[in-house]
Formats: structure tokens, sequence, C-alpha cells
């Protein structure tokens, strides 16, 4: 087993990455990369460039927004490449692939699923920003007006409680279960990094498999700070407009928050690259939540599944003359 407890290991980089089903995705400064074990035991790999960053991939706040969208869509790429690859879509194909493949062209087949998987985020996306809002309107008149300084507050806590149970719920699902053995294998590999040593899965296996500037974090750290954004810009178009239907209010009240969402994001990404380059009490303690939740989302990888991440991480290190720090 690994230690329970990110260590200061000295160095600051900022390769980092994410797992894959079956794999690993890793970004270097010019390079990034991803591994993938296959169904034969060999590891499939690719590299790519890295384009130079933007102004808007550089200027602090603004930066959050994009850089947090493009890593969604590579992170989406390669976790769709990965599931070619690994062979592993073959064996989990579900009745409605089956029907799907023996009924509908391919296209009508891409077209049905891009559909079904909008609808199933857009569901999600509902409970998740829409429930608490509609909950706390039912509460309110109830309770009358004096808990109404508590909305962003109750919407905020909900949230979280809404998300640790979907991700302890998903946690028992078998894939994941791999997806994050190989989470896991990602935090230690960058850890034995950092800590200067050379990249064996004898050196990576002891290493800690938390790590403050992980994805988990950032999303724990942006319902944090919406807490404390909402609270300051209180937003209630129940009163503003006399509307007495719970669920419409609540509606509008996720609509005239969105505006604000980048701001959220924004101060979120420089929080967690704080947390990821200075260890002290101040980012010790707001990087505790999110290495709590690592415990959910990260599990200990067995030997082949360092190796990928060994793999993965390799040609992203810095070239001759490049510089990773922080």
């Amino acid at each position: 087993m690994g230690k329970n407890k990110p260590t200061d290991t000295g160095k600051k980089t900022t390769v980092g990455g994410q797992a894959l089903i079956e794999g690993v995705m890793m970004k270097g400064v010019s390079v990034g990369a991803m591994a993938v074990r296959q169904k034969d035991g060999g590891i499939y790999t690719e590299e790519w460039e890295i384009k130079e960053k933007k102004w808007y991939n550089k200027a602090p706040i603004i930066r959050g927004c994009f850089n947090f969208v493009q890593t969604l869509k590579e992170g989406y790429t390669c976790m769709n490449k990965s599931v070619e690859v690994s062979g592993v879509g073959e064996e989990e194909q579900s009745k409605l692939d089956k029907w799907l493949d023996e009924h509908v062209s391919e296209k009508g087949a891409e077209a049905i699923a891009g559909v079904l998987s909008f609808l199933m985020i857009a569901a999600l996306m509902a409970v998740f920003f829409f429930v608490p809002s509609w909950l706390f309107g039912l509460i309110e008149g109830a309770a009358g007006e004096s808990v109404a300084p508590w909305k962003s507050a109750f919407e905020g806590v909900l949230k979280l409680v809404l998300f640790v149970a979907y991700m302890a719920i998903v946690a028992q699902m078998k894939m994941m279960k791999r997806v994050y053995e190989y989470h896991g294998a990602e935090h230690k590999t960058i850890a034995c990094y950092e800590a200067g040593k050379e990249l064996t899965v004898e050196n990576v296996k002891p290493m800690c498999r938390f790590h403050p500037r992980c994805g988990t974090s950032f999303i724990i750290i942006t319902l944090l700070v919406s807490i404390l954004v909402y609270s300051l810009v209180p937003i209630n178009p129940a009163a503003w407009w006399a509307i007495e239907n719970k669920a419409l209010a609540a509606l509008l009240r996720v609509l005239l928050k969105l505006p604000l969402l980048p701001v959220v994001v924004g101060i979120s990404y420089e929080l967690i690259r704080l947390a990821g380059r200075y260890s002290n009490p101040v980012t010790k303690f707001f990087s505790a939540p999110g290495l709590w939740m690592q415990r959910l989302t990260t599990r200990e990888p067995d030997a082949s599944q360092i190796e990928c991440a060994i793999a993965a991480v390799l040609p992203c290190l810095p070239k001759d003359g490049e510089d990773d720090n922080w």
C-alpha cells in the first residue's frame, strides 16, 4: 500500500494527466501522450505536439475557463481512443449497442448515441443545478423569507452531497474501479517524478496516490468557491419579479447564475494552481476536501497499470531547455 498523505517532494511540475479506460494520458510542456493496455497485453502509445499557449491560456482568472474546456475536450478524445484501443468497448457492449449495429447505419447509430449522451448529461446537470434551487424554494415557501440568506449555502452544500453520493455510487462499478486504479497510477507516477526518483515500478508503487493538483480536487474547490461567490452576489428572481411558481423561479435562478460561472471556475483554477505549487497551512486547508475525495476516485494500482502510467509520462518530460516548473 502507498502512503496515505501527499508529501512535499520539492519539485512542483506542470506535468499532469488523467486516467483512461485501461490506460493513462499525460501532458507535458510541449508533448502529450497516452498509453493504453491492449487485449494482447501490449501497451499502445501515442504522442502529439502541444501547441504554444495563447494569451488567454496564460492570463490569471481568464485562463481557468479556457484551460478547463480544452482539458475536457482532450480528455474526451483520449477516453474514446482508449475504449477503441483496449477493446473494452467490445466486451462491455450493451444490448442497445448490438441492436443499433444490426438495424441502424453507422452514421445513424452515432447520431442516436450522441442524442442519448446529451440527454444523459442534461439530466445530470438538471439534478445537480436545478434540484438544489427548487428544493430551497419549497423550504422558503414553508419557512418564509427568514431563510433566504442561507439559499446559496444550502444549494452549495446540497451540490457537494450530490456529487459525493454520485462519485460513491460510480466507484462501485467494475469498469470505474479499473479507471480509478489507473488514476492512482497516474498520481503515483507524477509523485515519483517530483521526488526526483527513476521512473520504475518499484519506485512508483510506494508513492502517495493523492495529489493536490487533481481534477477531483478542482471540482470540490469549484463547488466551495461557488458557495462564496453566489453568497456575495445574491440572485433571487422569485423576489425580484414576484414569481410564485417554485420550479420556474429555480430555473431562472440557475440561468441567471450562469454568467458568474466563468468567474467561479477562474478563481478555482488559480487556487488549484496554488495548491500544486505551494505546500503551507493555507493551501493544505483548502486542498483537504479534494484530497479526501480522492479516496473515492483513486485506488491502489498494480504493476501493469503503473507501467502504463510510466509509458505515458516519459515522452512528456521536459526536453533540453524546457522548464516544467510551476
